[in-house]
């Protein structure tokens, strides 16, 4: 099947199962595609979908991007989640440099003086080397988080990193994940109750006021609103 014939039929499958339940989005996603992985950040998103992944197919990877500067809340809910779920296969997946490498080459705090290029060292690039192992992925992201994310389909072919990409909870609203969060006594990370719908980095994420944009903690004050995952 050449990449064509490939995109049309998933283009057909994006519509087949449009008003499929994400438990129904990630079945189809395990059984059709084996080496599958799940990117995980830790988010609220992110949570509900590894409690929905441990009850559908516990033995799928899931692995999340180590910055190296991530909020210590991050890495206390990745612990924690471990030991709700005793045997989660998480894999750690590092930046190719230090902070101190990065700092020596680029110079001190480059996420000040060029984003994207930090993003694209801690990020991109270590994202880009993990998904070439796999024919397909499963991400949390959702159509009404930001406007580069509205047109995201259930499942679609990811040209920018070449396999198949399902987004089970594409529809929900935040509202949605939080009912799951709650009626599942899900774990997820207390920064949620700071005011952070949206957590990345310590360097570039900080509180969203009343009446912001959800993502608007997320690199406060660039022309950015994407790390280069899903763009």
């Amino acid at each position: 099947m050449n990449l064509f014939e490939k995109e049309a039929l998933i283009a057909q499958k994006a519509v087949e199962l449009e008003n499929a339940t994400p438990e129904e989005i990630i079945a189809f996603a395990v059984e059709t595609f084996p080496n599958i992985t799940f990117a995980c950040s830790f988010g609220a998103e992110d949570v509900v979908l590894v409690d929905m992944l441990q009850k559908i197919s516990p033995k799928t990877e899931i692995f999340y991007l180590d910055t190296d500067f991530h909020f210590k809340e991050t890495y206390e809910t990745r612990d924690r989640m471990a030991e709700r779920y005793p045997g989660i296969p998480f894999v750690e997946v590092k930046p190719e440099i230090t902070p101190e490498e990065q700092a020596a080459q680029f110079g001190e705090e480059l996420w000040k003086s060029d984003a994207n290029a930090c993003c694209n060292i801690r990020k991109v690039k270590p994202l880009t080397d993990i998904l070439s192992k796999y024919e397909a992925w499963i991400t949390g992201i959702r159509r009404d988080q930001a406007p580069t994310r509205a047109n995201s389909k259930k499942i679609e072919y990811d040209t920018k990193f070449g396999l198949v990409k399902f987004n089970p909870i594409a529809h929900w609203t935040t509202e949605d994940v939080w009912n799951y969060i709650r009626e599942n006594d899900v774990i997820y990370n207390p920064l949620h109750d700071q005011n952070y719908p949206s957590i990345g980095c310590e360097q570039c994420t900080r509180k969203v006021m009343p009446g912001e944009d959800p993502r608007a903690g997320r690199w406060s004050g660039q022309e950015k609103t994407e790390c280069g995952l899903h763009k």
